[in-house]
């Protein structure tokens, strides 16, 4: 019986662009980099597969789950700066949506064991009130990432 992220991962490589999968050591050397520890559907996710295009590949699509090497603090990637002024040292981006606009995880929020994803627009970063929470969990966002048809599903309506 397969779960529902394992039912994400095939969709992904049936239908995407996946990259190789990130090795346990590489896990370990990104886990003492940032400083926190992959939630269970991050965790599965680049042991399958370090970082993924999905709907077109690399350079022309609109969601880019970064590989482990780039996945950096949202107010670094976005504001350029790594100061408490410029956004929450906790989000970090995980998907490049293109022009600095990133979906992030907030590792500040676990909840049942999983991190949030928070919408990364740079026109209105850090702003918690346009940088709110599109999913619940890294298998949500994804689930509704592969069913949005290449859209931003957060932005309808």
């Amino acid at each position: 019986m397969s779960t529902p992220m394992q039912r994400l991962l095939a969709e992904v490589d049936q239908r995407h662009f996946p990259n190789p999968p990130a090795t346990a050591e590489a896990l370990a050397a990104f886990e003492a980099r940032v400083g926190w520890r992959l939630d269970e559907d991050l965790r599965a996710f680049y042991l399958h597969c370090d970082g993924a295009a999905l709907f077109m590949p690399w350079p022309d699509t609109n969601f880019w789950i970064l590989p482990l090497a780039q996945v950096r603090r949202g107010r670094v990637a976005i504001q350029g700066r790594d100061e408490d002024a410029n956004g929450p040292a906790t989000w970090y981006t995980l998907v490049d949506l293109q022009d600095t606009d990133f979906v992030l995880v907030d590792v500040s929020q676990k909840k049942d064991g999983r991190y949030p994803l928070r919408d990364g627009y740079h026109g209105t970063f850090p702003d918690p009130v346009h940088s709110r929470i599109i999913a619940s969990s890294f298998s949500e966002f994804l689930e509704k990432a592969l069913a949005s048809g290449d859209d931003y599903y957060w932005l309808d309506g």
